[in-house]
C-alpha cells in the first residue's frame, strides 16, 4: 500500500496579511467554522492554539478544509511560513479536533422573514464565493434596512473589503431584498 501523505498548499488571499492554507483532508464539519482574534487555550481549539504559538499571528480562521492566518504587518510571511506550516502538519499528525470542548459556535435566535431571506443569500452566494479566498461573512443583525456582518479570515482587515461590501454584498442583498438601505461590517 502506497501512503499519499499530508498535503498542503498555500494559497494567496486579497488581503496581504492572511494566507489561506488549503488541506488535502476535512478539517471541520461542512458549514462549521471557527474565528479566533485572539490566542485561545487549546480546550477552546487546539489547532488555533498552535497557531497563535507562532510569533506575529493575530487572527486563525478555519472551514472545511482551509485555514486562514493573518499576521502582524511587522512580520514577513517568508519567515513564519515553515514553522505555520509545520504547526498544521502537527496538529493533524495529533488527530486532534480543530475545536475543543471549550468552543461555543456562536448561534443567533430567531429571525423574522427579511433576515431568513439575507441569511439564505449569504449562506448560499456570499460566504462560498469568499470561502474562495480564505474568509467568511457571517450575519449579525437586520436592524431597520441596515444588515450588520462579521467579517472573519482574510476579509478582516482586507484593503477591499469596503468595496466587497458595498459594490458585492450590499449590491446582491438591494437587488433581492428592496427593504435594505445599507450594508456595514461590525
Amino acid at each position: 500500500m502506497v501512503e499519499l501523505g499530508f498535503r498542503m498548499h498555500a494559497e494567496r488571499t486579497p488581503n496581504p496579511n492572511s494566507i489561506k492554507w488549503v488541506l488535502g483532508a476535512p478539517l471541520t464539519e461542512p458549514g462549521v467554522s471557527a474565528n479566533f482574534t485572539e490566542p485561545v487555550d487549546a480546550s477552546v481549539s487546539p489547532l488555533a492554539a498552535r497557531l497563535f504559538g507562532v510569533r506575529g499571528i493575530r487572527g486563525v480562521f478555519f472551514a472545511a478544509n482551509f485555514v486562514t492566518v493573518s499576521k502582524d504587518d511587522a512580520v514577513e510571511w517568508q519567515d513564519i511560513a515553515q514553522e505555520l506550516v509545520d504547526a498544521i502538519k502537527a496538529h493533524i499528525d495529533s488527530g486532534d479536533p480543530a475545536t475543543g470542548p471549550g468552543y461555543a459556535q456562536e448561534t443567533s435566535g430567531s429571525a423574522g422573514e427579511v433576515e431568513e431571506r439575507i441569511r439564505a443569500i449569504i449562506d448560499a452566494e456570499i460566504r462560498p464565493a469568499v470561502a474562495m479566498d480564505g474568509g467568511d461573512i457571517v450575519f449579525a443583525a437586520y436592524r431597520e434596512g441596515r444588515v450588520e456582518l462579521y467579517l472573519q479570515g482574510s476579509c478582516a482587515g482586507c484593503p477591499s473589503s469596503t468595496a466587497t461590501l458595498k459594490f458585492g454584498i450590499e449590491a446582491r442583498l438591494r437587488e433581492e431584498i428592496p427593504e435594505i438601505t445599507e450594508v456595514v461590517a461590525l
